[in-house]
């Protein structure tokens, strides 16, 4: 077996401590740790620092707390801050409402290929299990029997990652990508300079990097039957961005762009520039 990359976590949140609890203890009960933990926080309460506080003094895994004032919804610019503060040659991207499957880490870093970046597989929790969860604050998740669309991804099958992985690509016409289960090169992400902070709300941010990547000749790949997050239930956020932010992002799949002027570089020291190549477009 190839040996694993090192690797970063990184894991966005906005006020709710009680997920992000959940979500860490997930992390910390992986058979395979990430190399660090980045929290990138966009402007939360105090209430979740003595979260983070209070976790990180029960486990070996750096936990590094990415904090910036709240000034709305401002998930492009917390996340280009945790990529500049990542140590890690590979990435994995997800959100503070989630818990991981136990080898979650692992499946992710088995696909790890160079110019190739994946995206997983997320199971919808229902509300009812998603409150039991959280009042209990554990991570162990049931088996859901019914029959739904979504129950399929809750299956893990490491036999069938490969093939698929290998099989199921971009689709020309797909629009949108799980910006929450993403891996991908740490040189690859700044060779776009990151999340372009022209997204400002809810909506396509992920997309738009994806499509930057894709230009660039990186090649996206889905993981499935692996790579498994379990998505608590919350009320939907505030859309009214979406419209605008999805016309950006079609613009740059459009214009074929590889590069966005207000990225990762600016958080980024003089020589770790070297990883950039502004060839905008």
């Amino acid at each position: 077996m190839k040996p694993f990359p090192s690797c970063s976590l990184l894991v966005s949140t906005y006020n709710w401590p009680e997920a992000l609890e959940v979500t860490l203890n997930s992390v910390f009960d992986q058979s395979k740790l990430p190399d660090e933990i980045i929290i990138c926080d966009d402007g939360s309460a105090a209430s979740t620092k003595e979260v983070i506080d209070r976790l990180r003094k029960v486990d070996k895994v750096p936990v590094i707390h990415v904090w910036q004032p709240d000034e709305g919804f401002q998930l492009s610019r917390i996340r280009n801050k945790g990529l500049a503060t990542a140590s890690g040659a590979y990435i994995l991207q997800i959100d503070g409402d989630i818990i991981l499957h136990k080898h979650f880490v692992r499946d992710h870093l088995l696909q790890a290929t160079r110019d190739h970046f994946y995206s997983g597989n997320r199971f919808y929790l229902s509300q009812a299990v998603s409150k039991e969860i959280l009042d209990r604050r554990t991570w162990s998740i049931p088996f859901v029997p019914a029959f739904s669309k979504n129950v399929i991804r809750q299956l893990r099958v490491p036999a069938l990652q490969k093939l698929f992985a290998r099989y199921y690509h971009w689709e020309k016409e797909y629009q949108y990508i799980l910006g929450s289960n993403l891996g991908f090169w740490r040189e690859d992400i700044f060779r776009i300079n990151g999340y372009d902070e022209a997204f400002e709300g809810w909506g396509s941010e992920d997309t738009e990097i994806a499509f930057r990547l894709i230009n660039q000749g990186v090649k996206l790949n889905f993981i499935r039957f692996g790579a498994i997050q379990y998505h608590l239930y919350h009320k939907n956020a505030n859309k009214d961005s979406s419209e605008r932010n999805h016309a950006i992002a079609l613009k740059s799949r459009e214009n074929k762009s590889t590069w966005c002027q207000l990225g990762v570089d600016q958080y980024l020291p003089k020589d770790e520039r070297k990883y950039l190549t502004a060839t905008n477009s």
